[in-house]
């Protein structure tokens, strides 16, 4: 365990360390475009963007694909990885019900590490707790996809019990590229 990294409900009090990162050029998968996007978001309103990072209910505006189609949002949250500044950031996302994704949203968890951050484990920590979050949501599994060469990633899925699901390829709004989906078995409360 990595006693200095916090998973964090995005705020005021770690906004600026955000924003930091942003103008830095990281963008969560998304690259430099989308980075300019939050921020502007951010300075019209700071608030809402904030708030838009906890949406359990799917009641937030249309998610734009990397194609620049939209849609609809998922149930959904987001955690910051947090060690005195921002160091990433971990989401999840599912539909009520139900295990099953619609085919935009490749898995349940999404996480990255900034790149100055990265090889310090934090990946590995921050889905290990976020994986108690959604068991407390009563999911048997959930699932978590990466690229076939992101072998930093397919190691801290495994770490956490990831099984390799299946071989599959990413939608054509995400380039049509190979991809690998794990499944990560949850523990389950006793009745």
């Amino acid at each position: 365990m990595i006693a200095q990294l916090e998973l964090v409900r995005p705020s005021r009090e770690h906004l600026a360390s955000y924003v930091a990162a942003l103008r830095r050029g990281w963008a969560m998968n998304a690259g430099a475009e989308a980075a300019r996007e939050e921020l502007r978001e951010i300075e019209a309103d700071p608030a809402s963007f904030l708030d838009s990072r906890e949406d359990r209910e799917g009641r937030g505006a249309p998610i734009k694909l990397p194609d620049g189609s939209c849609v609809p949002r998922l149930p959904g949250f987001h955690r910051w990885l947090w060690d005195g500044e921002f160091c990433g950031t971990i989401g999840f996302r599912w539909k009520p019900g139900t295990t099953e994704l619609p085919p935009h949203c490749l898995g349940h968890i999404g996480y990255a590490v900034v790149p100055w951050k990265q090889r310090r484990g934090y990946a590995t920590e921050a889905l290990r707790r976020m994986l108690l979050e959604a068991a407390a949501l009563g999911m048997p599994f959930v699932e978590v996809t990466t690229d076939v060469d992101n072998f930093a990633s397919q190691k801290v899925i495994e770490r956490n019990g990831g099984v390799l699901f299946e071989t599959f390829v990413q939608p054509a709004q995400f380039g049509s590229e190979p991809g690998l989906r794990y499944r990560i078995p949850l523990p389950q409360g006793s009745d």
